[in-house]
């Protein structure tokens, strides 16, 4: 698939198959992802990746059983993996630390930083992930973990400097997809987002 096609053919899916998903291409998507730009090649980002019956650690936290019967999508718990997105400030200001980099003064601490690229980071990342993954043939969602932080971090054992960024479902889809609530809002023009020169 051209490029162009990726990019104006994905979308975000809510609505899979419990197929199983072979962790080579998923390893293969994470590859790619690698790829995608970091601030002095920091590369402070991570997956936290469940597969199969572990995918319940992640909704028994965030979408507790009581809740599932009200749930707008129910076949996202379908989704045979789920990807939690990690972002480690840490590791920027380690990196920037070092003796090439120490006189941006960005490795006196996370509060140096007037634009935290921990996030801007694992958001390249995970684009070009969700990007690989469409290509491989599979779905994805992401979406915000906005209930069950605090379990979830002990669930997965995430260290407490780490951001989540968010969740990422991986499967294929069943072709049942409702779309989100958003769908209908008008998309800006190219001509909207483009101040040449000056605002």
């Amino acid at each position: 698939m051209d490029f162009e096609t990726l990019v104006r053919s994905r979308r975000m899916r809510r609505s899979f198959t419990n197929s199983r998903v072979e962790r080579a291409v998923i390893e293969r998507c994470v590859d790619l992802a690698r790829l995608s730009p970091s601030a002095g090649k920091t590369q402070g980002w991570n997956l936290v990746l469940l597969d199969g019956a572990d995918t319940e650690k992640f909704w028994s936290c965030t979408l507790p059983t009581e809740r599932r019967a009200s749930f707008t999508w129910p076949s996202l718990l379908h989704a045979p993996v789920i990807a939690v997105a990690l972002a480690d400030p840490d590791a920027y200001v380690e990196r920037y630390s070092e003796k090439d980099k120490a006189h941006t003064g960005l490795g006196d601490g996370s509060h140096a930083w007037p634009v935290k690229y921990w996030t801007v980071d694992a958001s390249f990342a995970v684009m070009t992930f969700l990007y690989a993954l469409d290509d491989a043939g599979l779905g994805s969602l992401f979406f915000a973990v906005f209930n069950g932080e605090n379990e979830l971090r002990s669930a997965l054992g995430i260290p407490p400097q780490m951001e989540i960024i968010g969740a990422i479902a991986i499967g294929v889809p069943d072709g049942s997809d409702a779309p989100g609530r958003s769908a209908a809002r008008q998309s800006r023009s190219v001509s909207d987002f483009i101040h040449w020169g000056t605002w």
